[in-house]
């Protein structure tokens, strides 16, 4: 029988990292980010240059430069800290502006089981 040290893909607890300390969805939502900024940006000073072709390739340079900072930062985020914390701090802003509900607890204070003494003492005479 053969033994093999191979980490299979599904054993995994989390995604694996693929980029910079990005994993794959990260990197979509990175690339998708990116896109939708400097697509525009990059048509609108080709146009203004008077070469729309200029703009797409300086799109496409700031595509790049945005995946590579942006890994980059994530990977500083996520340091040390706990799977997914980056996701829950983001939801904390999101409930905290209003936005959206949180998934998550957002509560200060003591927490207690919802009886007190008095119901759990019997009446002996």
């Amino acid at each position: 029988m053969e033994s093999s040290t191979e980490t299979l893909a599904d054993r995994l607890n989390q995604e694996p990292v693929i980029f910079r300390g990005s994993t794959n969805s990260e990197l979509g939502v990175i690339l998708l980010c990116a896109v939708l900024f400097w697509v525009p940006v990059g048509l609108i000073l080709g146009a203004i240059m008077g070469a729309v072709v200029m703009g797409l390739g300086l799109s496409t340079l700031g595509v790049l430069l945005t995946i590579i900072f942006g890994s980059t930062f994530f990977q500083r985020i996520k340091r040390g800290r706990p799977d997914n914390y980056y996701q829950h701090l983001v939801a904390i802003k999101i409930s905290r502006l209003g936005l959206r509900k949180s998934p998550l607890v957002l509560r200060g204070g003591d927490w207690d089981l919802g009886r007190s003494d008095h119901h759990n003492k019997t009446n002996h005479r």
